[in-house]
């Protein structure tokens, strides 16, 4: 049973509350949930964790380093600022699959622009949470091709 990262960054701990226009009614607890369920099915375990602080998610890649055979991560506005985890998740040697629940593309152009994309296997956006599910199956996907090998 292989563990994958599921890494949240700010505000996320708001998802359902905070412009659910946007993000949807789900909360985050929610997604976990299915997280944690399509993982079990998947035959994988999961580490979920969000943070509205940049060094704990690094922290958490660190720790993926270690014992991880996977990344997931919707790093949230850190995306558009944060070369200290693109440098972090660049020492991770597995899959890592970027999520974000809206459309990062049909909103404000800084928004374009992400330093996680640079080191992402792939990247979905604009799918709702949903994302974090395909995300899941992606990983799951790229661990077995990995093992074959």
């Amino acid at each position: 049973m292989s563990l994958i990262y599921v890494l949240n960054g700010p505000n996320l701990n708001l998802l359902g509350k905070r412009q659910p226009h946007i993000y949807g009614h789900e909360t985050l607890a929610d997604v976990e949930a299915d997280c944690r369920r399509l993982a079990s099915e998947l035959g994988h375990d999961i580490r979920f964790h969000q943070s509205n602080r940049e060094y704990e998610i690094i922290d958490w890649i660190h720790e993926a380093r270690e014992d991880g055979a996977g990344i997931v991560i919707n790093p949230a506005a850190f995306t558009h600022t944060s070369v200290a985890i693109l440098d972090a998740l660049n020492t991770f040697e597995q899959p890592v699959i970027e999520v974000h629940i809206s459309n990062v593309h049909k909103r404000e152009a800084f928004r374009h622009h992400s330093f996680v994309s640079h080191r992402a296997d792939g990247v979905i956006a604009g799918l709702g949470t949903e994302g974090y599910q395909l995300a899941i199956r992606r990983v799951a996907s790229l661990i077995m091709s990995a093992e074959k090998k």
